[in-house]
């Protein structure tokens, strides 16, 4: 599976809905409404770097209330005992 994170600014009048439509795109895990200097920030999770370009290109950016949008492909994931481990290697 591919991991990508759209940042996604919208229309301040349509937040809730915007990030609901948004929500509804198959492709999409989650969305978040958020502070700072986007909005909203999706996750999406595909098969193929194909199914990234229809669900953000395709589908998030012709949502009426999406202003603009940056997507980021993930590498890879960690998790918190991934990181804690990391630390702790050769301690005793």
């Amino acid at each position: 599976m591919i991991t990508a994170i759209v940042l996604i600014q919208a229309d301040i009048h349509q937040i809730p809905e915007t990030a609901q439509a948004v929500a509804d795109i198959p492709g999409v895990a989650e969305v978040y409404s958020c502070a700072g200097d986007v909005d909203l920030i999706a996750k999406i999770r595909v098969r193929n770097h194909e199914e990234i370009a229809e669900v953000v290109t395709g589908k998030i950016n012709r949502l009426t209330g999406v202003r603009h949008s940056a997507t980021h492909i993930a590498f890879r994931s960690y998790s918190s005992s991934d990181v804690e481990g990391g630390f702790s290697i050769g301690e005793e």
